[in-house]
């Protein structure tokens, strides 16, 4: 598949169909869940990770805006050093997600922004996710290696 650039996706999210919730639900959480089984979590991060390369943003904030317009939350960057950066995921959908399910993944999102950032810096990037049900938020802590220069 051909990535799209970030035109194309900003123009076809664009339109006044929305998904509903329960319909989101019931694929990432109930039917993904149980086709995949205990592979879910490692194969919703590479998937994620598919996903950003199809999708390829330039910056954080393009990152935030792909968030919103996927319903995945409301991502915003916490802090950041030469090493890794920590980003807070919250909203409504993440608040439903974590309320509904005991062990919601969120591997998918985990992948995405580590693909993007990877490509972003061009060095090898990984993301992992914590969860914080009593503030009903999701942190995610991505590293990257100054070292370790992604091979073309």
């Amino acid at each position: 598949m051909k990535p799209a650039s970030t035109q194309t996706f900003q123009k076809e999210a664009k339109t006044d169909q929305l998904v509903p919730l329960f319909a989101y639900e019931l694929l990432r959480d109930i039917l993904i869940p149980e086709m995949l089984g205990n592979d879910t979590d490692e194969i919703s991060y590479w998937v994620g990770k598919h996903i950003a390369r199809t999708f390829p943003l330039l910056s954080n904030e393009e990152i935030s805006s792909f968030f919103k317009e996927a319903a995945w939350g409301d991502l915003e960057l916490v802090e950041q050093n030469k090493k890794e950066m920590k980003l807070e995921l919250t909203g409504d959908i993440v608040e439903r997600r974590l309320l509904m399910h005991n062990e919601p993944s969120f591997r998918l999102e985990a992948g995405f922004i580590a693909e993007q950032i990877q490509s972003q810096k061009n060095l090898v990037t990984e993301a992992h996710e914590e969860i914080v049900k009593k503030k009903k938020k999701v942190f995610f802590i991505v590293r990257w290696d100054l070292k370790d220069p992604v091979q073309s």
